[in-house]
Formats: C-alpha cells, sequence, structure tokens
C-alpha cells in the first residue's frame, strides 16, 4: 500500500516568481541596507555575556518562581537579569550588570554588593535565599566569545561555498551564500533596531538561521539542477518551474520548524526567547528567499546560469549512459 505523499500546493502550479524578480531583490537589498544602518548606528544592547557583569549563584530552601523572581529583579532596578534554573530545583543562576546607582566600586567589591542587593531581591516569604557563589565577569571575556562568534560564522561560511560549488555550481554558492548572509544580516538588523538584549543564545540562533536557510536552497538549486538535465526549455522557464515543483515541500518544511520554535519562544522561559525570536524570523525570511531572491540572482550579471553550467561533467556521462 503506497501513501499518497502530503501536497499544501499541487505539483503543477505555475506560478511567475521570475516577472518580480527585480522587485523582490530590490526589496531584499534595502532590507539589508537597513539592517547595516541599524547595527552601525544604533549598534546592539549587549547582554552580560559580552559586556561583563556579576553571576551569582542562589539556592532556595524550597523550588523557587523563576518568573516571580525575575519580576521582583526588574522592579528592583534590574532589568537585564538573567535568571535560569540550574542542578537541583531549588538552585539559580543569576547573571546581571550592576545598577546605575551602584558607585563606582569595582571588581569583588561591587560583585559583593550586587550579590547581596539580589538576595534580598530573590527572597520571599517562607522560601529564603543563600548566596552560594558570587563573581565578576569581566568584559575581556566577552570580546572572546565575540571572536569566537565571528570565526564560527566565517567557517560557516566557507564551508558553505566549498560544498555547494562542489556539488552544483560556484554560481549557485554565490547566490546561496549572498542570499544567506542577507538572512542573517537582516535578523540581526532587527536586534539592533529592537534594542533587544543580544547573548549567546541569540548568536547561535543566527548561526542556526544560517543553516536552515542554506538547506531551504539547496532543496531548489537540486530540482533547479535536475531540470536543466532534464528538460528542453529556456534557462527562466527552468529556474521558474523548478520554484513551483519544491514550493510546497518548502512551504510545510517551513512551517512545521517554525511551529517547533514558536512552542520554544512560548515555553522554554526568559533564557530561550532571544534565541527563539531569532530562529522564527530567520525561518520566515529564509523561506522568502529561497522562493523569491536565491533563483532570480541566478538570472543577473555574471550569476546568469546557463544549461552549459550544469550539464553532466565527463566523469557522470557513463553512469547517465548506463540510467535505464
Amino acid at each position: 500500500m503506497s501513501l499518497f505523499p502530503l501536497r499544501l500546493i499541487p505539483h503543477t502550479t505555475n506560478f511567475n516568481f521570475m516577472r518580480v524578480r527585480w522587485v523582490s531583490i530590490g526589496i531584499a537589498a534595502l532590507l539589508a541596507v537597513a539592517a547595516i544602518g541599524a547595527i552601525a548606528l544604533k549598534s546592539f544592547n549587549f547582554a552580560l555575556d559580552f559586556t561583563g557583569g556579576t553571576v551569582v549563584e542562589l539556592r532556595f530552601q524550597t523550588p523557587p518562581n523563576v518568573d516571580g523572581v525575575r519580576e521582583r529583579l526588574e522592579a528592583g532596578g534590574y532589568g537585564s537579569a538573567q535568571v535560569q534554573t540550574f542542578g537541583t530545583g531549588s538552585d539559580l543562576l543569576v547573571r546581571l550588570q550592576p545598577r546605575e546607582d551602584a558607585g563606582t566600586a569595582a571588581g569583588n567589591e561591587a560583585s559583593d554588593r550586587t550579590a547581596q542587593d539580589v538576595l534580598r531581591l530573590a527572597s520571599s516569604e517562607g522560601n529564603t535565599a543563600t548566596v552560594m557563589r558570587s563573581e565578576f565577569v569581566g568584559p575581556q571575556v566577552g570580546k572572546e566569545l565575540a571572536l569566537n562568534g565571528l570565526y564560527t560564522l566565517l567557517f560557516v561560511v566557507v564551508g558553505f561555498l566549498i560544498y555547494i560549488a562542489v556539488r552544483f555550481e560556484w554560481k549557485f554558492a554565490v547566490s546561496a551564500i549572498v542570499t544567506t548572509l542577507a538572512d542573517v544580516l537582516i535578523v540581526a538588523g532587527f536586534f539592533a533596531f529592537s534594542g533587544i538584549e543580544f547573548d549567546l543564545t541569540i548568536l547561535a540562533g543566527l548561526l542556526s538561521v544560517m543553516g536552515f536557510s542554506i538547506n531551504d536552497k539547496i532543496v531548489v538549486f537540486d530540482r533547479v539542477r535536475e531540470n536543466f538535465r532534464n528538460l528542453r526549455a529556456e534557462p527562466m522557464e527552468i529556474l521558474n518551474r523548478s520554484i513551483n515543483q519544491t514550493l510546497s515541500r518548502t512551504i510545510i518544511t517551513s512551517f512545521v520548524a517554525f511551529l517547533t520554535v514558536f512552542a520554544l519562544y512560548l515555553y522554554g522561559g526568559g533564557s530561550l526567547e532571544g534565541m527563539a525570536l531569532s530562529q522564527m524570523i530567520g525561518i520566515v525570511l529564509g523561506t522568502i528567499s529561497s522562493i523569491f531572491v536565491a533563483c532570480p540572482l541566478l538570472t543577473i550579471g555574471f550569476l546568469t546560469v546557463t544549461k552549459q553550467d550544469l550539464m553532466p561533467k565527463a566523469k557522470d556521462e557513463a553512469l547517465l549512459a548506463r540510467r535505464p
């Protein structure tokens, strides 16, 4: 017994995506420029991971209400405090920056003052806390984390370029990397513009956006290569038909991935909201760019793809000849 494949959109649809390619590429370029402007002019609201601050470990008599602790800290002047459980359910890890009115004390002295303030605010009637550890995290750690994130980004980009160029053709690699970096840039620009705290979880979300966006584009490019070899039609028609044939798969996959991340956003707690938000925005942008930008770029200037680019190489001809 065979199961019918799930198709949201019929396989025979023929929307003319190439007709609006200049509009879609123009909108993508404007969003990328706006993101660069937001990052350059407003910069990021870096969290403790990058700027340094105080880390306090608390142990309660009974498992505390994490949201309640976070609200009391915010009311006490620590609006950017990161509160999360660790170890047993009665342990909390609090990361925060000293308040503006905390004085000029530095290092361990400032850390001790902040720890006592956190202890007072976090404790509630009938469930007092004990400070297990408090220490000051210098901004030098943040610089190292930022550099490591940049090195990771460069490594991923180079790896994608090599993989796509070997599997497809260098024009596809350039198109995929340009559109994927634009997706990541726009997501980063959103956080710069909105002022949401930029921490390591958001950086991890941006890297995962790259992986999702590249995967989407590789599926479309694989169909483009197959159609170039099997169909007698103009490149513009082949690109358009390939997008239509993968449209159902692209939307369904993106929708399921979005629901998963949306659940993480709703129930993952405050420490994971930033990562989930970056992934949700990235999934939407990656899907749109896979449909409206990646293939249209292959019709412009030196990226224009031809049948000669995707004709079977000599080493493949013997294998193709043996096919039934």
